[in-house]
């Protein structure tokens, strides 16, 4: 019987290690995408010549978002050893290319007066670095949720997954736009204008949002019509109670202080109060998704 035991052990740690063999080995292939993907941008030379702060920002939140992905792949139904280790490649590898995609999608739509990139490389804007980092990692949420509810067949769920990124990545456009109208100040003027607590404040939205449909994807597919009505509930609840918390926490731990005023008129920008605001914002949609 100890011989048994101690076999299904020593099996047990081997596949284990073998989950984290693939891992490391896709991380080193997000590495290299990351590469092929953005030629100009010299790593090394951001990270340790140039101490390019931002740009460490950003580079953390893809790797976050990485392992979130993989994350969500070994949390999945097991289908043996072989099959998972083929699962974790594909979805990983998708993932990367995605995360590339969402950042470009943020670009274009909901910061388009100025390019993102430029401002971490050339400027070294760390409020940038910041919202590139949420992106990330908030793409890295909706994949989350996409991958825990896929469809049993490789394709079907390859197929679902994409378009739950999609439609994730859509809700995410609608509702900072949402936020940028709701807001007292222009969000563009103040990330170009180095405003770090502003780029702070901002990335709460976009962290809290994914966090909210990702909850909404998490229950296994069905079929569209009730996945976009279970996402597009889940997503006008957080549109609107959202703002409601960041009012709720404005009140109760700045009663005698506006969390705008700090963050955008003052000489100096409130980083603390930035950082409130985030907190308002990503612990609201904690509280929709333990609740509902």
């Amino acid at each position: 019987m100890e011989k048994v035991i101690n076999y299904i052990d020593l099996g047990v740690l081997l596949e284990g290690l073998g989950y984290l063999v693939v891992t490391f080995a896709l991380f080193l292939l997000g590495k290299l995408f990351y590469s092929l993907l953005n030629p100009k941008i010299n790593i090394g030379r951001e990270l340790v010549e140039k101490d390019n702060f931002a740009f460490i920002i950003s580079y953390v939140g893809y790797f976050s978002a990485l392992i979130i992905i993989l994350l969500s792949v070994l949390s999945g139904k097991s289908y043996g050893f072989i099959e998972d280790l083929k699962l974790i490649s594909i979805y990983g590898i998708l993932g990367m290319l995605l995360l590339h995609v969402a950042i470009r999608v943020t670009n274009a739509l909901i910061l388009p007066t100025f390019s993102i990139k430029k401002e971490i490389l050339e400027d070294q804007n760390e409020g940038a670095g910041v919202i590139e980092a949420a992106v990330f990692i908030g793409n890295g949420f909706l994949m989350y949720g996409a991958l825990i509810g896929e469809s049993s067949s490789l394709l079907e769920g390859i197929i679902t997954f994409i378009a739950y990124w999609l439609v994730g990545n859509l809700i995410l456009v609608l509702s900072t736009k949402v936020f940028t109208a709701w807001l007292k100040y222009d969000i563009h003027a103040e990330i170009e204008k180095d405003n770090i607590a502003a780029g702070i404040a901002f990335s709460g939205t976009i962290i809290a949002t994914s966090l909210v449909v990702m909850n909404a994807s998490l229950d296994p597919f069905v079929d569209w019509l009730t996945s976009c009505i279970d996402i597009l509930m889940f997503s006008v609840l957080g549109i609107v109670l959202l703002p409601i918390m960041r009012l709720v926490i404005d009140k109760i731990i700045l009663p005698n202080r506006n969390l705008t005023e700090e963050i955008v008129h003052q000489e100096k920008p409130n980083l603390g109060a930035g950082l409130l605001e985030a907190f308002a914002y990503i612990s609201g949609a904690i509280l929709i998704v333990w609740i509902f």
